[in-house]
Formats: C-alpha cells, structure tokens, sequence
C-alpha cells in the first residue's frame, strides 16, 4: 500500500532533518544551517492568514535565512496569498515510491555497491562536485539510521548515494555519478544496493525525490519501477541561488 503524502512528509522530515525547528504562530520554522531549501523553509500547520506571512518572514530573517515556503497538497490557499505577494514557484518536486521488493529482485555484483555510515572521502568529493557540500553532509549526519552508498564501476569509484530509514520507509537522497560514469547503469545500482540496505531494516516502501526539472532522473526512477505519491513546490522571492536538490 502506497504510504498517505502525510506520511511520506514525515519521512522527508526525518531522514533529511533540519539543524533545529521551532513554532512561530502557525508555522513550522526550519534552522537550515545552508543545507538547501528542502532544511530551510517553512510550512504552515495550521491555517494562515495574510497577516500570518509577515511573522514567518521575520523567523526566517531572524535565522539569517531568505523568506523560504514549502507549499504541499492542501495548502492551495497559501499558495495563493504568496502568489500575490510576488513570491515566485521555484522547484517543483515529485515524490515517488515503490515496494523495496521491486530493487531487490536482482543481486548486486560482487565488489559493485558498498554501505558505508560515515562517508568516505571519495564519496564526499563526489558530491562536492555535485554541488553537495558541507552543509548537506551535516544534514546526513542527523539522520538517525541512515548510510551511504559507495557504487564502484569500471573499477573505479563511480557514484554515491544516501539512504535513511523512518520506520517502514526508506528514503534516498544526494545521488550522484561522476559525469564519465553516467549512463553506465551506476545510478541504478546505488538505488538497489539502497534497497537491499532498506530490506535489512525493515523497511517494505522506497521513496525518493526529484525535481520535475531533472528528466533523466525521473527516467530513471520511472525506469526502475517507480510511481508518484505526492508532489510540493517552494515559493521565494528570487529563483536565483546555487544547485538544489529539492
């Protein structure tokens, strides 16, 4: 059974947690500490008003953030009320899932995938060069059960990935080849050499997060069996800032 979009946000939330969170009124205030957007902005959980915006405003200001907004299923009026107050929609998402079993139906080759809690510093320059940085390693380390993927290929490091379980979904995040291994099959082997990790936990559901923006990526999840379970976009004044992996 395909997890409730509520249920998969809290996924979201805890495989990829913020530096801290507090209430201000009726919103969820996000300390990213520069780990992305997805740490950073701010959703309403409980309805809000025109005037409610301004308080969220001056939360984000005050963690020396930019007025950052998380719109989900059902926050359609907010929607609107940013809309009108110029901020723009930035970044689409998809979240897609499919049963673990599906990716563990065929065995990862000897010496290809490797699960590897604390990363490598191959895996860390991989994703640097991504756009995966710092910040975003301190987002992993938060995680509570959790590991990285370390995909070799052409005997060489090829690819990396990261995987943390909620209870009984597993979510992968920051995948990522090396530009002269892609197209190779790498990506694919970190999403299984994921889901045999997830099975061992527990774990029956994958899910994971891509950008409406990124085809191959969605190719490749579509490819590999998996289906859309709910979908969120950002609004912000400016769509301008570095790579962002929703």
């Amino acid at each position: 059974m395909t997890p409730a979009p509520t249920r998969l946000f809290d996924a979201v939330e805890r495989t990829w947690p913020a530096a801290a969170t507090h209430r201000a009124g009726p919103w969820l205030i996000r300390d990213g500490q520069g780990g992305g957007k997805r740490v950073s902005a701010a959703t309403a959980e409980a309805p809000v008003t025109k005037a409610d915006i301004a308080q969220a405003e001056d939360a984000m200001r005050a963690l020396h953030q930019a007025p950052l907004f998380m719109i989900r299923a059902g926050d359609e009026a907010l929607d609107a009320l940013l809309d009108a107050r110029g901020y723009a929609i930035v970044d689409p998402v998809r979240v897609l899932v499919m049963p673990v079993a599906g990716l563990t139906d065929r065995p990862v080759p000897p010496v290809t995938a490797f699960t590897i809690r604390e990363p490598l510093a191959i895996m860390a320059e991989i994703w640097a060069a991504g756009g995966i940085g710092p910040a975003r390693l301190d987002v992993m380390a938060r995680a509570e059960n959790r590991t990285g993927i370390l995909v070799r290929w052409n005997e060489k490091p090829a690819g990396t990935g990261f995987v943390a379980c909620d209870g009984d979904i597993a979510m992968v995040h920051a995948v990522e080849v090396k530009p002269e291994q892609r197209r190779q099959g790498v990506a694919g082997w970190i999403m299984r050499a994921a889901a045999f990790w997830a099975r061992d936990q527990g774990a029956g559901t994958m899910a994971v997060l891509c950008t409406e923006a990124n085809t191959a990526a969605n190719a490749l999840y579509s490819a590999l069996g998996f289906e859309r379970a709910g979908h969120y976009h950002y609004r912000m004044k400016s769509a301008t800032g570095a790579k962002d992996y929703g």
